[in-house]
């Protein structure tokens, strides 16, 4: 039996395994397939780093993220273990130099970008090699359902069957897949489709308590920059963009404050990247303002904020983005600058596709096939809306949504548990009225209809909704402001929107309690449009909407 602590030591200079570590380690090492869903910042990739050094053999590493496997690929050879990459940016002679070195068995590990797999004549050279381990990184890829699908990765599971093994066993070599971020259908797509075989699944909570959430409402481009060097501050950091423009605006609103920092994405010169990626690496650069799709490659332990300038294009990009920061276990602040209208923006992104992933393979789908897709992706970016715009404990927001058995609220160190406040006797009767409104609706309608009959807009609402006790209980007052207050309900635990399609309102047990004054310490966060004393922002004028009201047409947003 190996004893991998000191192995761990002994080649990596660590006394002890992080949680999860271990079991993943071992699990690899035994020669079972594995999925290892574990968080940005847990030393996943000592999952298969660590085995790799111990088994005879070279483990072979898929990874989409080209800059990523130079740091990895550096440190290794650092440490005196032998790595090499394969990728498109990397000149033809070191390409044949690696793929000799792989063949004479001299590598420990190599590394390759998926759509390498795509060339036959490359498949023939890799039966060549002796494979200790086949290693998916970034395995979410593989399904239609995670956030950065990619065609390429579903040429895995034929690659891996045409390997070779290195112990001389029959069939293909043990495979092993790594990912951040996954939700349970994400998982079971994983299995499937790179045909893990009774795969031992190592789960660490996805909960990074170290990181401290952040969403901060901004009214536009002018207000971002403004904003974000107070946000960058001496923090070293990393800024994230939808898009390239966006990321060398951001760049140039940091150094006209005086700050380091460099734009990286696609659209830059290799040698412009790698100065801003070895810059960052040594140092000597402070903050990098990436595109979500390219930046992912920056690595370095003690990023202390992670700002996104740009709404990212689903909750998985933006947790396995923030978990860039704190990776050294120190505090870290990751922080949304939220501004609706860059929603339009990601809109375009998903109808144009994606232009700033490196070596994205140019795959012909059918056009019924590329709108399902892209529907897939509007649905995903409605999550990382309603995780914007919610007046939740943001941690708990996301931790449930990954179905994290550890989510709970408040978690008292997000941006919207530290600003919940106790209401007044006003605020109460306020929120009581809505809750009211909710019940004498069945529970049965949304939040758009509830506060459209809340307010007194009737003349589109089905006709039950509009003879109510409560339909225009709150004609004081406009239907967004009490839209803001049915979602700051929901983040207080008052009010449960269902979890189909539909999103009815429900009331909770405390929301009952709450309505029927059998609760009176009511803790939420005050929507910015109010205050604690009395709605004063909010109020119109006494009379002034005097009955039932014509709607007015809203986005469908």
């Amino acid at each position: 039996m190996v004893d991998l602590v000191t192995a761990l030591h002994e080649h990596f200079g660590h006394t002890a395994f992080r949680a999860g570590q271990e079991d993943l380690v071992r699990a690899v090492v035994e020669g079972h397939d594995v999925l290892a869903v574990m968080p940005t910042g847990s030393g996943k990739s000592l999952g298969f780093q660590l085995p790799a050094v111990l088994l005879p053999g070279t483990t072979l590493v898929v990874s989409p993220l080209i800059s990523l496997m130079k740091d990895q690929v550096d440190e290794l050879n650092k440490r005196g273990i032998r790595a090499a990459a394969l990728h498109s940016m990397l000149p033809g002679e070191v390409r044949r130099e690696s793929m000799k070195a792989a063949r004479a068995g001299d590598l420990r590990l190599l590394y390759v970008a998926p759509e390498r797999f795509a060339s036959d004549p490359f498949i023939g050279v890799l039966r060549d090699v002796a494979i200790a381990r086949f290693v998916v990184d970034e395995a979410h890829c593989v399904s239609e359902w995670g956030h950065d699908f990619r065609p390429d990765y579903r040429l895995l599971r034929h690659a891996a069957g045409a390997c070779r093994r290195a112990d001389g066993q029959p069939g293909r070599p043990p495979l092993s897949a790594f990912t951040a971020t996954a939700t349970p259908e994400v998982r079971d797509d994983i299995v499937e489709l790179l045909g893990l075989a009774s795969p031992r699944v190592v789960v660490s909570g996805f909960d990074r308590p170290n990181i401290d959430l952040r969403v901060r409402p901004v009214s536009g481009d002018y207000e971002k920059h403004a904003v974000l060097p107070g946000l960058v501050g001496n923090h070293r950091s990393l800024v994230y963009a939808a898009t390239r423009r966006n990321a060398e605006e951001a760049a140039t609103a940091l150094q006209a404050a005086g700050i380091a920092a460099s734009p990286y994405h696609a659209g830059l010169k290799d040698t412009e990247r790698t100065k801003a990626q070895d810059g960052f690496a040594s140092g000597a650069l402070h903050v990098v303002c990436a595109t979500n799709a390219f930046g992912m490659g920056i690595d370095r332990p003690d990023v202390e904020a992670v700002i996104h300038v740009d709404i990212p294009g689903s909750l998985e990009a933006y947790y396995q983005e923030i978990g860039r920061a704190g990776r050294d276990g120190r505090p870290a602040i990751a922080t949304l600058l939220w501004n609706y209208a860059d929603v339009k923006t990601r809109e375009f992104l998903i109808d144009r596709g994606r232009e700033d992933l490196p070596g994205r393979a140019k795959v012909r789908l059918d056009p019924a096939e590329v709108e399902r897709r892209k529907e897939l992706d509007r649905k995903k970016l409605r999550r990382m809306v309603a995780y914007a715009d919610t007046a939740g404990c943001l941690r708990g927001t996301i931790l449930r949504y990954f179905g994290d058995p550890a989510a709970r609220e408040p978690c008292g160190s997000c941006g919207n548990c530290d600003r919940r406040t106790p209401l007044d006797a006003d605020g109460r009767l306020f929120v009581r009225k809505i809750l009211s409104g909710i019940a004498r609706a069945g529970e049965r309608y949304g939040r758009r209809k509830i506060a459209a009959m809340l307010v007194g807009l009737v003349e589109d609402l089905p006709e039950p909704l509009t003879r109510l006790s409560t339909t225009g209980l709150l004609r004081e007052h406009t239907p967004r402001s009490v839209e803001q207050w049915i979602d700051a309900g929901c983040g207080a635990g008052l009010i449960r929107p269902s979890n189909d399609q539909y999103r009815t309102l429900g009331l909770t047990p405390l929301g009952r309690d709450v309505m029927a004054g059998r609760v009176e310490d009511v803790r939420m966060v005050i929507p910015s449009a109010f205050d604690n004393g009395l709605f004063r922002a909010g109020r119109r004028r006494r009379g002034q909407w005097p009955g039932p009201r014509r709607s007015r047409k809203r986005s469908v947003w």
